[in-house]
């Protein structure tokens, strides 16, 4: 087959399947935020470009980080990256690798090849006519075949554990601005496909109240096979849809026989604002650490911290004020996507 052929995924008989995150990387993929689109023609735009290259600054200190932006970016970007950030002509509207960027699967033989999820800007609710193409442009780069899903979505609405498990939100699969007229079935099946697993286990989530519709991997992540650290709030409110369905999800994964640890949200953090996400759990795994956000509740900081430490021994753990992305809906994870070694 051709090098960054797009083939249904239904042809490919070879049992691929996406590894866990904290398995040994090549390197990391980001994306540099320009969209005056997406972000206004205010200053808000330059700050989130200060945390995305302060990410891929920190990360590159453990392994390769591959910045994706138009190569007419490039100059402005490089003032602001680390020497040892590489920079692709590849081009980007807005900074969420973890969903437009590519996924990448592996065999028994050790190929490797890129899944297309059919990324659509969360719906069709943001312009994605450059970040729709990015799986696609990568996969042609490096020259590896790209198998399309039958099925439109998001990596970061999908938790997998690289041992046969998954879990996700129906909010994020199962509605119609991603996979109109889908069954929950058939949309099980393609993703167990699309990652090599044989088992997805469902929880509700909450439609249309955010861009996502509620990813699952600013709530729940898995640590390893069958082990789930899970973001909850110490105090949850009656009647608040998020609040409701984290608990819920929690029963659910509970249920069906995961081993989980809860770490609280954060109760003191620097913005107040209702709509931030502040989550815990959506830190990245790289080669020797974890990328986290800490939110400036000191007590809370350190329980996250402590955790993560337990969950990945031997790694360092750096915790990083990313505010910036919490304002926007998302975290570090939503920032990164991991090339595994095949």
């Amino acid at each position: 087959m051709s090098a960054a052929a797009a083939t249904p995924v239904s042809a490919n008989i070879s049992p691929w399947y996406v590894p866990a995150e904290e398995e040994p990387h090549i390197r990391t993929f980001m994306q540099w935020p320009v969209s005056l689109r997406v972000y206004g023609f205010g200053g808000f735009l330059s700050d989130v470009q200060d945390t995305i290259a302060e990410i891929a600054n920190t990360i590159s200190e453990f392994e390769p980080v591959i910045m994706l932006a138009d190569e007419g970016d490039h100059a402005a970007a490089r003032r602001q990256l680390s020497t040892d950030v590489a920079l692709w002509p590849v081009p980007t509207e807005d900074l969420w690798a973890r969903d437009s960027g590519p996924l990448f699967a592996s065999d028994d033989l050790g190929e490797q090849r890129i899944q297309s999820l059919n990324f659509n800007g969360w719906g069709n609710k943001q312009v994605h006519r450059r970040d729709g193409q990015i799986a696609a442009r990568v996969a042609e780069i490096l020259e590896l075949d790209l198998a399309v899903s039958p099925i439109t979505g998001e990596p970061g609405g999908i938790e997998q554990d690289g041992h046969g498990n998954l879990i996700a939100h129906e909010s994020s699969w199962i509605i119609d601005n991603r996979n109109p007229g889908m069954s929950k079935a058939s949309v099980t099946e393609a993703l167990l496909h699309a990652y090599g697993a044989d088992r997805l286990v469902w929880a509700p989530g909450v439609r249309e109240l955010d861009i996502t519709d509620y990813h699952i991997d600013s709530l729940a992540r898995f640590t390893g096979p069958g082990r789930i650290l899970i973001n909850l709030p110490d105090e949850p409110i009656p009647g608040e849809p998020y609040h409701e369905a984290a608990l819920e999800t929690h029963d659910i994964l509970k249920a069906a026989g995961f081993d989980i640890e809860v770490i609280p949200e954060p109760n003191r953090r620097r913005v107040r604002s209702e709509d931030f996400v502040a989550s815990y759990v959506n830190y990245y795994v790289c080669n020797g650490a974890v990328i986290a956000a800490q939110f400036g509740d000191q007590a809370t900081d350190e329980i996250a911290a402590d955790a993560l430490a337990r969950h990945y021994p031997g790694r360092e753990i750096v915790m990083l004020n990313a505010d910036n992305l919490g304002e926007i809906g998302g975290g570090i994870h939503c920032a990164t996507q991991q090339q595994p070694v095949p």
